[in-house]
């Protein structure tokens, strides 16, 4: 959908969760940066839609997927027309979905309550993965717990994290045959420092729960076997595949530290982006970038006020200098030039309910 030089943003936003289910609207919107207006994509999607995903496959920028509450679609020319796969689960909520970085025949999707399914032929077909299942360390009623994202390492291809929402990781190191909980060393952390902890409340995991809150996972090509997880509490890395996680201490460059997103810059391993927000509903958010493998972190939005959580990242599959976010309230903040400028796309009034952006 987009021309040579022209950027095409795509945003995806859901109903409402809980008390403000069905209070607002969702779908699957796009517009050109700069000049022009949104409108909602309808070509093969369902009626009523709701988007909690987009992926831009990083192999060819026409295939796209989306993950909806009836399963996931696919676009093989940009955007414009979609269509349902073969898919095992009537009515599964796709959370997350993640094409694996070196086999593009290789696709993953994640479910809430947490099932992980594989397609070996590009989409076409899928099948869950039986051994993929929550360790069940916070678990609440009325919240269907969520495979919120899947990562595959570039380096060892075989490795594949699942992060839940709210229950911690689990790494497959066989391509999703079996699985096991790495979750551990995250309850120890909290334990064991007391500016780690965190209890909501009703999860039936008390003071471990924040560190449990999983929401993003990113692995660099340049630091195999070394995953980066955004959860409630921060950003925290293991530099042995799960087996130990640290804090990097984002708090030292940011006020703000429940982070939401964290991705790596496909043109620079070296380069990873951050959401970090106040909290998972809240009046301020912000983006930051680290040039050195999250040692150091710098924020990078200016002239452009997030008025809620940032919920979700996007890097241009070919332009490094192009970056968007978007705010759980319906911003889409972007910038074209490498963060010289930004601009702030609102969304169609009464979205109000975004988890995803993508940009091609």
């Amino acid at each position: 959908m987009s021309g040579s030089g022209t950027t095409t943003i795509f945003a995806g936003a859901g109903t409402g969760e809980g008390k403000t289910k069905g209070m607002y609207r969702g779908g699957l919107f796009c517009r050109s940066a700069g000049a022009g207006e949104w409108h909602a994509v309808t070509a093969g999607l369902p009626e009523n839609v709701e988007v909690r995903t987009i992926v831009v496959s990083p192999h060819d920028a026409n295939v796209i997927f989306v993950g909806t509450q009836d399963g996931p679609y696919r676009s093989i020319d940009g955007g414009v027309h979609w269509e349902k796969p073969g898919f095992p689960d009537k009515n599964a909520v796709i959370w997350t979905m993640s094409v694996h970085p070196t086999n593009p025949k290789i696709v993953y999707a994640g479910a809430a309550p947490v099932v992980v399914y594989r397609s070996e032929d590009g989409g076409d077909n899928w099948k869950p993965l039986p051994t993929a299942k929550s360790p069940a360390h916070c678990e609440r009623g009325g919240f269907d717990t969520r495979t919120i994202r899947i990562t595959v390492d570039p380096s060892r291809p075989d490795d594949l994290y699942v992060a839940i929402e709210v229950s911690g990781v689990i790494r497959s190191s066989d391509g999703g045959e079996t699985f096991s909980d790495v979750s551990g060393p995250l309850i120890d952390l909290a334990r064991n420092n007391k500016h780690l902890q965190s209890a909501i409340g009703g999860r039936h995991c008390g003071i471990c729960e924040g560190m449990l809150d999983s929401h993003a996972m990113a692995i660099s090509p340049a630091a195999p076997g070394t995953p980066f997880l955004a959860v409630r509490m921060g950003i925290f890395r293991s530099d042995d595949r799960g087996g130990n996680w640290q804090d990097i201490n984002v708090g030292q460059y940011s006020p703000l530290t429940y982070c939401r997103d964290v991705i790596v810059s496909p043109h620079n391993p070296r380069t990873l982006y951050a959401a970090l927000s106040q909290a998972a509903f809240s009046t301020a958010g912000s983006l930051y970038r680290s040039d050195d493998l999250a040692q150091t972190w710098k924020r990078i939005d200016h002239g452009v006020n997030a008025e809620s959580t940032v919920m979700t990242l996007s890097t241009h599959p070919t332009d490094p200098g192009r970056l968007y976010s978007a705010t759980r309230s319906g911003q889409v903040i972007g910038t074209e030039d490498n963060g010289v400028t930004w601009q702030d796309y609102r969304l169609p009034q009464g979205v109000q309910d975004v988890y995803a952006v993508a940009c091609i």
